[in-house]
């Protein structure tokens, strides 16, 4: 590398310790990802505009030498995953299970590891509570989706329809 190479990397290494000294660590990473957003935002503005200027803008050329329209294919009836069904009892069941244990192991862990006050500790496990029933109203959503999305691949994979309708074995 040539010598002028080195002098920038001195310079710019001198101004990171200088900031550094001045601002902080933490100013100092404030600074690097807001210099990284605007270089993002720069560098997706210029792909932007060059990926717009290359495309084909004739569009009325394209419709004309289409000869004759496509076939229209039937609707298919809805999955069901689109059609709004009630949620069954493991979504409300996990949500209140990961509520209880949440709550218990916050209130445990606040009391004994933390040592705070009982107010603290029974405050903390309502929000660990909280949180714990939103995790498993997540988890179970999530597995109540795929379960449902397998069941009807499976179903649309054998032809049945009518295993496609049918929601946890029973008649839809």
């Amino acid at each position: 590398m040539p010598l002028v190479t080195y002098t920038w990397l001195a310079v710019v290494v001198a101004i990171v310790c200088a900031a550094v000294g001045w601002l902080g660590i933490a100013g100092w990473l404030g600074v690097v990802v807001v210099a990284a957003s605007v270089a993002a935002h720069v560098a997706g503005n210029a792909l932007g505009t060059k990926l717009r200027e290359a495309t084909d803008r004739d569009l009325a050329s394209r419709r004309r030498a289409m000869s004759a329209p496509p076939a229209l294919l039937p609707a298919p009836g809805p999955t069901h995953l689109e059609i709004r069904s009630p949620l069954g009892l493991l979504v409300p069941v996990s949500a209140a299970i990961g509520a209880v244990c949440g709550g218990v192991a916050g209130t445990a862990a606040l009391a004994m590891l933390a040592h705070a006050s009982p107010a603290g500790a029974l405050l903390g496990g309502l929000s660990s509570a909280v949180i714990g029933g939103l995790f498993g109203f997540l988890l179970a959503s999530f597995v109540e989706i795929v379960r449902t999305s397998i069941r009807e691949a499976i179903a649309a994979e054998e032809g049945n329809p009518s295993a496609q309708r049918r929601v946890g074995g029973r008649p839809g």
